[in-house]
């Protein structure tokens, strides 16, 4: 079981409350509970009570559950995201985390690739072991949760290769991600098997700057931009849900974009 660090809610407080306005708005613009949705339906569709808060609480966590399961059933790992020729990439291309870019965390001394869970191999990877497996490049859209996109160059491992070189189980559920910056992502094993999620060790045909993820990143263009986790340290295939960073605080799980 990978050992997920501890993040000091102190530090990331003001970050949090801006982001969470922002999400906010994002559902109220998209109509969340006003367009064809009333309050009565809610209350009927997920069973809570909502005259209190944590009946409104429950009812908006099941309706996640509702979306969540929504999008896995239209989900198909035929279907491609819109590439770009490389006129459009996007200059200069903005950085955006769950901290400040002054907070950019340095790669760590002898840093390895854990792998953990349902996999025949656990061993640790290093970086010269990834560059060794082949390697595929894409021009794709990051589109962010907060309503702003751009278009960008990333090249790497495609995720299924990987998982089918350390021995993954692919019947299992979820593909389990934490980074060295205390962030943490998952993904269903469907849309890690999407052949454009991408193990990214190479941003605009340079390696990967420590602002882009160095040294290894998640690059999966199906999705919302924050399932593409930075700074990678673990990897781990399981049948528990693992949740993560921002889907533990209320955001879409599956986040197709």
């Amino acid at each position: 079981m990978i050992r997920r660090p501890a993040v000091t809610a102190g530090d990331l407080a003001p970050e949090l409350a801006r982001l969470r306005r922002r999400e906010l708005a994002r559902l109220r613009r998209r109509g969340f509970l006003t367009r064809g949705l009333s309050l009565g339906s809610l209350a009927l569709l997920t069973g809570c009570d909502l005259s209190t808060h944590s009946g409104v609480d429950a009812a908006l966590w099941a309706m996640l559950g509702f979306n969540d399961r929504v999008q896995a059933a239209l989900f198909s790992r035929t279907r491609l995201a819109e590439t770009y020729p490389a006129s459009a990439i996007t200059k200069p291309f903005r950085f955006n985390a769950y901290y400040p870019e002054w907070q950019v965390r340095t790669v760590p001394t002898h840093w390895r690739l854990e792998i953990a869970g349902r996999v025949a191999d656990t061993a640790p990877w290093t970086l010269d072991k990834l560059l060794a497996l082949p390697q595929e490049a894409q021009i794709t859209r990051h589109i962010c949760i907060e309503g702003w996109s751009q278009i960008g160059q990333w090249s790497g491992v495609p995720l299924h290769t990987f998982l089918r070189r350390v021995g993954a189980d692919l019947r299992a559920r979820y593909v389990a991600f934490r980074c060295f910056d205390g962030y943490a992502t998952s993904l269903d094993m469907a849309s890690a098997l999407h052949p454009q999620t991408i193990l990214a060790v190479d941003f605009e045909q340079a390696p990967l700057a420590p602002e882009w993820g160095a040294p290894l990143r998640l690059r999966i263009p199906t999705k919302l931009g924050f399932k593409s986790a930075k700074n990678l340290q673990a990897i781990e295939v399981t049948n528990t849900y693992p949740g993560g960073y921002w889907e533990n605080q209320g955001y879409d799980w599956f986040s197709g974009s």
